[in-house]
């Protein structure tokens, strides 16, 4: 006998997922669903707000105060030290508060501890990786540099990072929700460094800290703080690079880290390196005692994963929507992709827009430079009724746009 193929089988287990019954969502109906989610802010960033926030949660901020006084230094140190404890960062990591948001955060870490002595590897699966792999290669104009590149939903082979290469990618791709599975691919007796953009990731999915020499991300997104501030989170192997190479290019102010060959300490300690808002820090610290309130990154990471298990629930039972993600083991619980079928790009803005007029879901279209789709914010601040309640609206939604 002649066995099926694996894509026949493929195609058997597809074809079968998609003609089995519906028992959560509806097989007959489309009706206008009645109930709305609490909260329709679905947006990948800036992101909800914790649950029960109000501006009240600013009252003691220090306006008007300056940030270099005790009491405004006292506030940014205390966000530090809350974000060490909250992400359970291992002894001697450092934390920094920098301009620029993520973006700011991740190419001050590019420009400062990247150069040509040694290899580069970049890993880019979507926009955002795209973007640091056209700093390497366009901006800083490094000499080894190996690109691995793949499509949106999909992951490139990760087996090929060199230990003895500094490697740049992100934890999860905000725009094409896809994640690393894990860390196990980086080398734990690497001579390099990795620098990591997990903007989406921490305080949602596991990042093994002992795999990370540079963490960056912003306070927007799965915390639900504002924009503007990144963090910057360095290893004791980074600070140790950062003392014992000069960058052979002009730094700007907001870009240096040492002076003289040595770190700057007082950056790590709540001197930042220039005005930061300190309404935007006080909101901050209200999201990091929300998040230690609720079991620190580990609760948060929970929540998420509630979220997503409901949009995987929605999937297994609607014919008409895949995952972008390709590999289930990729697919993230923050920045959920989602690819349609039997409908076009025009008919998927009717159907965001419908949601949209509805006050049911808004800002939930694919990011500019992926594939037409729907990008649905599952972080911890969402709540996992209100994911519940957009599910049935998503229905509704897609046949209304193909009228």
């Amino acid at each position: 006998l002649v066995q099926p193929s694996h894509h026949q089988n493929d195609r058997r287990a597809q074809l079968a997922r998609r003609l089995r019954p519906r028992p959560f969502f509806g097989l007959s109906t489309v009706a206008k669903p009645t109930v709305k989610p609490a909260d329709p802010r679905f947006g990948s960033g800036p992101c909800k707000k914790r649950p029960g926030w109000t501006v009240d949660a600013l009252s003691d901020a220090p306006v008007g105060r300056s940030h270099r006084s005790a009491l405004g230094k006292g506030k940014l140190a205390e966000a530090i030290e809350l974000t060490k404890k909250t992400l359970g960062l291992p002894e001697g990591y450092l934390v920094g508060i920098l301009p620029g948001s993520d973006t700011g955060a991740y190419e001050c870490a590019m420009w400062s501890l990247l150069s040509d002595d040694r290899p580069v590897d970049v890993f880019q699966w979507e926009s955002f990786g795209k973007g640091w792999q056209g700093d390497v290669t366009g901006q800083l104009k490094l000499k080894d540099v190996e690109c691995h590149v793949a499509d949106y939903g999909e992951l490139p082979d990760l087996s090929k990072a060199r230990p003895e290469a500094d490697v740049c990618f992100t934890w999860n791709g905000t725009t094409s929700g896809v994640k690393v599975p894990d860390g196990d691919w980086i080398s734990p007796d690497r001579t390099g460094l990795t620098l990591c953009d997990a903007t989406s990731a921490v305080y949602a999915m596991d990042v093994p800290w002992d795999r990370i020499d540079v963490c960056t991300f912003s306070w927007q997104k799965v915390l639900g703080s504002e924009g503007a501030h990144g963090v910057l989170v360095l290893s004791p192997r980074a600070v140790e690079r950062l003392e014992s190479s000069e960058p052979a290019w002009p730094m700007p102010k907001v870009f240096r880290l040492t002076k003289g060959g040595k770190l700057i300490a007082g950056i790590f300690k709540g001197a930042t390196i220039n005005t930061p808002s300190m309404i935007a820090n006080e909101d901050y610290l209200d999201a990091l005692k929300w998040c230690e309130a609720n079991g620190g990154w580990e609760g948060l990471m929970n929540k998420s994963q509630a979220n997503l298990d409901v949009v995987k629930k929605f999937v297994a039972a609607t014919p008409w929507v895949e995952f972008l993600a390709k590999d289930e083991a990729t697919i993230s619980s923050t920045s959920i992709c989602l690819a349609l079928s039997d409908i076009s790009d025009d008919q998927i803005k009717t159907m965001v827009k419908i949601l949209e007029d509805e006050n049911v879901a808004l800002d939930i279209g694919s990011y500019r430079d992926a594939p037409a789709g729907l990008r649905i914010w599952g972080g911890a601040t969402v709540e996992k009724e209100d994911m519940e309640k957009l599910m049935p609206w998503l229905e509704f939604a897609y046949h209304e746009a193909k009228k």
